[in-house]
């Protein structure tokens, strides 16, 4: 069987025959090309719109502070209100009026397909697409909005499970369907723009059970500055201003 094998290989690259690709084949390149040049840290500015039965009820301004791969801060309002949540490792905290009133178990798979699966040995990145309920053994190649794209996680037409899509030329993520507690998530990422090693979507729809929640828009985007790390840190929550 091994000389099988081997010969089928053989006669594969003598014919410059492609090995069919697979999620872990996507994934693999993806890894290649961006482990080591994706940006580290980066900030930003958000509106936020928030919808209920279609309708738009309010809109807020967020700031953002990100440090891959497991850093994530947001900031509601006046940076200075004391209204916060800090996503830490597989943790959220959420502060009102600079008290903490809860902590929950949250991985944050956004975090990590957004960029932070590039800052994780591959195989690493693998086992943890597949903790988010992603399965990198199904597969299959799709057209979205008019572009190609990769789909980890689903066949072909197969709907009701939790999947990623990537588009084929940059491997930006632009759509994510995830089920879970008994509802339908959907988000919806667009207008990404280049940012050193990597990229960012700047123009986020969320949808539950197929109905609009949330839109946020990103702007004053910088990446790579220099973040103080205690920011991410709940203990020292008051104590740290942003920078």
């Amino acid at each position: 069987m091994k000389n099988i094998l081997f010969l089928f290989a053989i006669v594969v690259s003598s014919f410059g025959i492609k090995p069919p690709l697979t999620g872990k084949v996507v994934l693999k390149k993806m890894h290649d090309r961006y482990a080591g040049k994706w940006y580290k840290t980066l900030f930003f500015n958000q509106t936020t719109e928030i919808y209920r039965n279609d309708s738009l009820v309010r809109s807020e301004t967020w700031h953002e502070h990100i440090q891959f791969p497991q850093n994530f801060r947001i900031d509601f309002g006046d940076p200075d209100s004391g209204n916060a949540i800090i996503f830490k490792n597989d943790s959220s905290v959420i502060f009102r009026n600079s008290k903490k009133i809860k902590t929950n178990y949250y991985p944050n798979d956004l975090l990590f397909l957004l960029g932070g699966m590039y800052f994780y040995p591959f195989e690493e990145s693998v086992s943890k697409i597949a903790s988010f309920g992603f399965d990198p053994g199904k597969f299959h190649e799709d057209v979205w909005k008019d572009k190609k794209v990769y789909v980890i996680g689903a066949e072909k037409k197969e709907d009701s499970v939790s999947q990623v899509w990537f588009d084929t030329e940059n491997y930006n993520l632009v759509r994510m369907i995830k089920f879970e507690n008994k509802q339908k998530e959907e988000a919806l990422f667009e207008n990404h723009v280049k940012l050193n090693g990597g990229f960012s979507e700047t123009l986020v729809y969320f949808y539950v059970n197929n109905k609009l929640v949330q839109v946020e828009k990103y702007y004053g985007l910088k990446a790579d500055i220099r973040l103080n790390t205690q920011i991410f840190d709940p203990v020292n929550f008051t104590k740290i201003q942003l920078q």
